[in-house]
Formats: structure tokens, sequence, C-alpha cells
């Protein structure tokens, strides 16, 4: 089972990733394709359900796509010209194959199958009524309850069914849905999280991003739009939109890390964001080095960034392995900090005696910038100062993305300071929310209706916390009868 673990959770993680495609003889070696473009949304499992007129066929495993899906045999046993797929990183529900997607089941329309990138928010809630209304769960993933709210449905045709149950969630949803019927497709009403769609030849292509398109030979269409609903029946495509009108609020970190560099995001080149918010980080917080060099590889773009605007060379003062998986995890602290010079290692002939700033995109728990500033001191830097892509992580994401109870955020524990006086810099910046906003080309942040979920950095969520709101009660109940007793 090959899979990733960079030997310690501190970076934040997108949940998943989903592609699928309908009108294509050879659909699911598509399928797998697209997938392989998107593995850096998800590393832990991945499945893929087709459809071949009158049977649905699911192949799900632990670990990477390849590996599970680049054998003739797994590929013959998914015909169909219909098939989708995921790629999951879990943050709702335990690491187990009853829970890797798309998740299928028998209605009484027939078959039904889902993958979602995303979180329901209310999850627990909803899961809690339909239990009591008789409701037998097959997993822990908060995905299943959008199956049992459309299972259990008053509505008559399975379309009515499907959007009278995404009314009674909360959160964010990408969401494609396999159905004798066709294929469905549809982002929440802010727009959370990402999807788009787009042709290769007669076939109709949903994917979370452009990259995926870009690997099969697809042409892209359009992003699907914040509380769209788009369904494909025949080869015909039709839009509805069956949700309240609402002010869109897309995630800003897919932009920050989330994405892939060579994808587009909302028309916007990832990579050229990601240089753009490098420059604004120079101008915000410059700084008098000898080399920028980035935190590979998702620190890059910003650094190229940085040293544009700032006319510092840019250099790869680090050299990253990317053949490092959990074969090398070993008990032990030891061995873990040796871990992370096989994924990171000084150029030290190129740093010795020099002043260098750090590049990366964010500092979740601090542990990974303390290791890598002492790395650079090691090597024989002269001064090593830190610049973040992005603001200070200071509150938990509810909406699909692998985030530390906040209590583990080292930046809603610690100021800046306190921050950079942690990892060991000579000195440590963020770029401001504004300046973000900046890069992204808006104005400023609107702070009344903000243009993005920004939520982990402002605190700000755009939607009801049913589960954590519930949760946050019951630790309150459960510290005052501490108290009591």
């Amino acid at each position: 089972m090959l899979t990733t673990n960079p030997f310690d959770d501190d970076k934040l993680r997108e949940e998943c990733g989903i592609f699928g495609i309908t009108g294509a003889d050879t659909a699911s070696a598509l399928v797998a394709l697209g997938l392989h473009a998107l593995q850096h949304r998800g590393q832990e499992a991945a499945g893929i359900t087709s459809f071949d007129g009158d049977h649905f066929h699911t192949h799900r495993a632990m670990g990477h796509v390849a590996g599970n899906f680049d054998r003739d045999d797994v590929i013959r046993g998914l015909p169909g010209m219909v098939a989708c797929g995921h790629v999951r990183y879990s943050t709702t529900g335990e690491t187990a194959l009853r829970n890797v997607q798309p998740l299928f089941a028998d209605l009484a329309s027939g078959g039904f199958a889902i993958a979602h990138n995303g979180n329901i928010s209310n999850a627990m809630k909803l899961r809690r009524d339909l239990v009591r209304r008789g409701s037998i769960f097959q997993s822990t993933s908060d995905t299943e309850t959008i199956i049992h709210l459309v299972a259990t449905s008053a509505y008559r045709t399975l379309l009515d069914k499907f959007i009278d149950a995404l009314k009674q969630v909360e959160g964010a949803y990408a969401l494609i849905c396999m159905t004798p019927e066709g294929m469905i497709a549809c982002r929440d009403p802010l727009g959370i999280r990402p999807l788009v769609m787009g042709k290769l030849d007669d076939a109709i292509i949903f994917a979370s991003e452009t990259v995926a398109l870009d690997v099969v030979g697809a042409e892209f269409i359009r992003s699907i739009e914040p509380g769209e609903i788009v369904i494909v029946r025949e080869g015909q495509t039709q839009s509805i939109h069956p949700f309240d009108n609402v002010a869109k609020r897309p995630c800003i970190f897919e932009h920050v890390y989330f994405s892939r560099p060579d994808s587009i995001v909302d028309g916007s080149s990832v990579y050229s964001v990601r240089k753009a918010i490098g420059a604004q980080l120079a101008i915000e917080a410059p700084v008098e080095v000898d080399l920028v060099i980035p935190v590979p590889d998702s620190g890059v773009p910003a650094a190229i960034g940085y040293a544009q605007e700032s006319g510092i060379p840019f250099e790869l003062g680090i050299i990253r392995s990317h053949y490092v998986g959990r074969t090398f995890i070993q008990p032990g602290d030891k061995v873990r900090h040796l871990g992370v010079k096989l994924k990171h290692n000084a150029n030290r002939a190129l740093i010795t005696g020099k002043r260098v700033v750090l590049i990366d995109d964010s500092i979740v728990r601090g542990t990974t910038s303390l290791k890598i500033v002492q790395m650079m001191r090691e090597a024989g830097a002269a001064e090593v100062h830190m610049r973040i892509a992005s603001p200070p992580t200071r509150h938990s994401c509810f909406y699909g993305v692998d985030t530390p109870e906040r209590a583990k955020l080292l930046a809603a524990r610690m100021q800046v300071e306190e921050m950079r006086e942690f990892i060991h810099a000579d000195s440590l910046a963020f770029i401001s929310i504004d300046g973000l906003y900046k890069a992204l080309g808006e104005d400023h942040r609107q702070d009344f209706r903000p243009q993005y979920c920004d939520a982990c950095f402002t605190g700000d969520y755009p939607t009801t916390l049913t589960d954590h709101d519930d949760l946050a009660v019951e630790d309150q109940f459960q510290l005052l009868a501490e108290r009591v007793n």
C-alpha cells in the first residue's frame, strides 16, 4: 500500500478530490487518469464506481491511485461509459475501507453512487435523527448522511429527493452522483469547495480541478457555479439553481496551497496568484538577506514572486526527496527528526555564511518550521528569516480540510513574536489578510461580506456549525459536572 506521510501532521490537508465522466467508451480508465492528477488532494484511499447501463461496479482501496488502478484487470472490472472516482484524506470518519468513496446504495429508484469533496457540518445531528427514524449506516463518513436523506425524502422524483436532501445539510460540498438516469454534479450555495466541467469529444467531465481535465486531454468549459446542479442525461446537459441566492464564499486556501499550481481556480491561474502573494509579501515584509529560499514544494511560486519583487536572488537552498512514504516511519522522536532530513535536506554549499529568507505557504503546528530553521543553521546560514504566504492560521476548518484542533494551532496560542521565538528564526512575518486579497485581485477584504471563506485566518465562518456548537455545549456540561463532583 503506497501512501504519503510527511513525518508529522504540520500541513493543512485538503480532504479529497473527485472526478466523473459520462459518455466515454473508456470511462473508468479516464477516471483513473483524472484521479492521478488529483492525488495531492487525498492520499489515504481511492475508489472508482462505473455504470454499464444495467449494473454498477465498484473498486475501492487504501493507498494511492498508482498500485490500485494501474492494472488492466481492475479497469476491465469497471465497465461502462459512465464512471466517477474519489481520492480521500479523511477529515470526518475513520480511516477504513468502509469510508472510501464513492459510496453506493440501492435506493427504490435504483443504484445511487456519490463522491463528495467537503464536509457536512451538521452531519452528526442529521445522523442521530435518521437513526431514530430507522436508518442503518454502513460507514462513519458524513457523506452517507446525504444518501439516507435522499432515500427517506417524501418527494417523488430522484432529482427532487436529491434537492430536498441538500437543503437539509450545512457546510461545504462538491458532489458527483451517478444514477441509472444520468450523472449529477453540484456545489454548495457558497461554492466553498471547487468543481469544474469539461468536455472530451462527446463526453462530459466534472472534476475538482482543471489540471485533471488537462491530463485526460479534455477541454475546460467552465466552473460549476455555487448552488448550481448540473444533470447530464444521454449527452444532454441541464442546469438548475434550486437554492436561495447568497453571496459566494469559495475557499481562499485553494489559492494558497490546496490546488495544484497548474490549475485554474475561479478564472485565475493558481501559479500566478501564488507569485502575486509572494510579491505582496515582499512589499509588506522586506528583509535584508542574500538569498530567497522556498520551502519545497508548496513555497516555490511565492518565493519566486518574493525574489522578483525584492530583487534578491532566488535559490534552491532546500532539496526535497519525492520518494518518502510510510515505509520510513519509525517510532521515537530521534528517528522522526531524522525523517525530516529524508524529506528535506539543506543545500549546504549554497547557504553556508549566507543570510537567507525562507518562504513557506503556512505555519500550522510550527514543528516543521522549527526543524527547517534548525537545518539552515546547522548548514551554516548566518541569518535565517521566515516569511509566510498566508495570514496566521488561528482557527480550525469545518469545511473539508483536515485541521488540528485549535489548541494545537501555533497561531492560536502565540503572537507572531512568540512564534518567531518558538521556531528560532531571526525574524518572522505573515502576509496580511488584505494583502492576500490584494494578490487575488481584490482591493481589500470586505468585512461585512468577505469575498472568500477565510475562516481559518479570521474565525469568520460562513455557515452554522451545528455539530461543533453541540459538542461545545456538551463539553461545557461535562466541565460543569466535573466541577460539581
